[in-house]
Formats: structure tokens, C-alpha cells, sequence
């Protein structure tokens, strides 16, 4: 087949979504397609093989205009538009992207006839204008994002927080009117399923859960490197909020009194990002470290030196860190919120699931697995086997297939 797929940001350190688009790619091209890829920036990695075709952006929330020769980029309508909308803050990315995507699909079919597009949670209403072109258009929907925005509503300290997430969150009203529309709907655990239909009313007929797939090569701990002790890591590519970082800040507090804990949190180590703010008000520099983005290698050696991964999120769709963690035989304590029991199985086989937003029983299950080196070892050992028979990129890519030839 010639597949198209698409993802507006597709670079890994913009989160699960980068990854996913990296990986599927290169799983499908393994198994003999042809895959072209339209993105835009950050751009994503992407194997030999793969045919990349970079989309223009202002990206705007990654630079800015500030030369009279930046301002001339927003000479034409689309432009101006995401300019304006960027100042009005809102989040005009998916919507430009799609009419992007759109005119140069128009411009790309005569030469290569695409079987079928598909969306890595664009969701906009480019996506319609594509199936005009007469061919099928799917979508992966990781979690719907609607959620995203209840618990930001839900933490937010004033009616001017509110009424800013009020706007930056106004897209999300296209991905209602779109979702239901597609031709198929992928996404990636049976939790994320019940809240696709429930939330977009995306049909049940519509719907197919493809669990993601791991790299168990790279991520892979043969158990040579040296654990630092009582060392605890998380990946937090978003708001340190709906990751969960301030329960387990608390969390921390508690321990330090009794252990001398540290936590490395991957993920942005700016010193106005929201999470380095929150180390800095809960006192905790001296116990919490950030990496900044990494890369791939550099995380699995991450892992390879910690003793617990800890994922406290609000709400996971899959929660592609969990996985990984595993992957590398960390014992993981992960709150119990989305899809992240789905993933890590069993309470107590793989590591420990706690309540969401309790820092008291995530401080008490941090101290377990910290006293007790043999249910860390044994934990670990289970997580890396279930990874191994559950995910798995190759499975992954044939069951998208089979769903592209569902409507071929």
C-alpha cells in the first residue's frame, strides 16, 4: 500500500504522539509499504525508507516573530491567522496544519495515489476535506482530549485561569464535529475506547483498540549498570499538573524525612516551566533533578540507573513511560486513572497502582518498594515479560493494516 500519514507535531519530544508516529511508520515500512509522512514542526524522526514531506508553520509556541523579516511570514490568510489566533490564545496548530495537510495531499496524489491517510490526532476539519479526494481517512485518537481540559478546569486557582484554558482549549470543539465523521478510529487501549464513544460519540462499529508496541531492544536493562539508591524517575512531557507532579512533590515532602530519595523528572527543565515552579515552591531542588529533552538512548539509561518508575498521572490514554519502564524490569507505582492499570496489568504483579491524587498512599507504596529489593527485582522481571507479550510495534502495524484494508 501507499500510506499517508499525517501528525502536526511529530518530533518525540513533543510526547506520546512523536513517538508513535516514529515508530508506526517504521514498522509499516518493514513490513513492505510505502510510507510518507507530512508534518510539521518540531519535525519528527524518521527512519531511511520513509518518505518525510515538511509542512510550513509559524510555530509560534516554539519561536517568535521578532524582526520585521518574521513579521512579512504571515503575509498570506492562513498565516495571519494563526498569528492572531496565537495572540488571542488559542491553539490554532491543528486546524492550520490540516488545511496544510489538504492542499498538499491535492498536490501530491497525481503522483502518488494514496491508498489511505492517517491522522495522528489532527482531528480538524481538513480531514473532511480530504475524504473528498475519495480516499479513506482514519484517525488514532491516544485519548480524547476533552479530558485534558476537565482536569485543567478543575485545578485552576481563578476565574482568569479559567478563562484562559477556556480559549487555548477551543479546538476542541472541531474534534467533536470531526471524530464521529471518520472512517475508522484507532486508538490505543480498551479505556480510551469507552471514553472516545462516550466523549465524542464516536461509534462503537467505528472504534478498533491497537495496543502501541515498545522497543524492548532499546529499552532493554541488562542489569549492569549500577543503581543509584532510592532514586525514583518519571517522564512528564506535559503539565506537570495532569501528570500528577504535585501529589508526588507531597509525596516526597514525607519521605525525606525518613529516606534519602531522589527523583529525576524527564521533561521540560525551564526555569518558567510549570513543573520546575512547583519544585521551586514545594523547596525540593535538592532531591528533584530534570533532564530536559533527551533522547531515546540517554532514557533507557535513565531507567537502567533508577530503582522505581513512578507514573502518578491524573489520566493516561495509554501511558507509553509506564510501558518503557517496564520494558527495562523497573517495578512501577502508577495511579490507577485512564489506561495505565490496563497497561501495567495486575495490582502488585508489575508494580503497585494507587488512587489518583493521593500522596499519602503513593508516599506509603514508594517506601515498600524501596525496603524491599527482592519484590523490586521480581516486579520488574513480570513487567518486562508483559511488555514482551503485549506490545509490540510489529503486531501493532499489522492490525492498522488489516484495519486500512477493512475499507480498501
Amino acid at each position: 500500500m501507499r500510506i499517508c500519514l499525517l501528525s502536526y507535531r511529530g518530533n518525540p519530544y513533543s510526547g506520546g504522539q512523536g513517538i508513535y508516529i516514529f515508530y508506526l511508520s517504521r514498522a509499516l515500512r518493514d513490513l513492505g509499504h510505502e510510507v510518507h509522512v507530512l508534518a510539521g514542526p518540531p519535525y519528527p524522526d524518521i527512519v531511511e525508507g520513509v518518505h518525510l514531506h515538511k509542512l510550513e508553520s509559524l510555530n509560534l509556541y516554539e519561536s517568535e516573530l521578532s524582526s520585521w523579516e518574521d513579521i512579512l511570514r504571515i503575509r498570506s490568510p492562513l498565516k495571519l491567522y494563526e498569528y492572531l489566533a496565537v495572540c488571542f490564545g488559542t491553539f490554532p496548530e491543528p486546524f492550520t496544519f490540516s488545511v496544510r495537510a489538504y492542499n498538499r495531499l491535492r498536490g501530491l496524489m497525481p503522483h502518488y495515489n494514496f491508498d489511505i491517510v492517517h491522522d495522528n490526532q489532527c482531528l480538524a476539519y481538513g480531514l473532511l476535506l480530504m475524504k473528498r479526494l475519495k480516499i479513506p481517512v482514519v484517525a488514532t485518537i491516544h485519548h480524547p482530549i476533552p479530558i485534558d481540559r476537565e482536569i485543567e478546569f478543575s485545578l485552576a486557582k481563578n476565574l482568569w485561569d479559567k478563562f484562559r484554558l477556556m480559549r487555548f482549549f477551543s479546538f476542541v470543539g472541531m474534534q467533536y464535529r470531526v471524530s464521529p465523521r471518520l472512517d475508522r478510529v484507532i486508538t490505543v487501549s480498551h479505556s480510551s475506547a469507552e471514553d472516545i464513544h462516550r466523549i465524542f460519540k464516536v461509534p462503537n462499529s467505528a472504534l478498533r483498540v491497537i495496543y502501541n508496541g515498545i522497543d524492548t531492544d532499546l529499552f532493554n536493562c541488562d542489569g549492569n549498570s549500577p543503581k543509584e539508591p532510592n532514586s525514583l524517575i518519571m517522564v512528564s512531557s506535559g503539565g506537570g499538573h495532569t501528570k500528577g507532579v504535585p501529589y508526588l512533590l507531597r509525596a516526597l515532602e514525607m519521605l525525606r524525612r525518613d529516606i534519602d530519595v531522589k527523583l529525576t523528572i524527564v521533561g521540560n527543565n525551564h526555569p518558567e516551566s510549570e513543573q520546575v515552579k512547583l519544585v521551586k515552591e514545594n523547596g525540593l531542588e535538592d532531591i528533584v533533578t530534570f533532564t530536559g529533552g533527551i533522547e531515546r538512548e540517554e532514557l533507557a539509561r535513565r531507567y537502567a540507573r533508577a530503582e522505581i518508575a513512578v507514573a502518578p498521572s491524573l489520566y493516561e490514554g495509554f501511558g507509553l513511560p509506564t510501558a518503557e519502564a517496564m520494558a527495562c524490569q523497573l517495578p512501577v507505582i502508577a495511579a490507577s486513572a485512564g489506561a495505565l492499570p490496563e497497561v501495567m496489568g495486575n495490582d502488585g504483579e508489575t508494580g503497585i497502582l494507587v488512587p489518583p491524587a493521593d500522596s499519602d498512599t503513593l508516599a506509603a507504596a514508594i517506601k515498600r518498594l524501596l525496603d524491599d529489593e527482592q519484590l523490586r527485582k521480581r516486579m520488574g522481571e513480570a513487567g518486562r515479560k508483559r511488555v514482551q507479550e503485549n506490545f509490540n510495534w510489529e503486531r501493532a502495524a499489522k492490525k492498522t493494516v488489516e484495519v486500512y484494508e477493512e475499507l480498501l
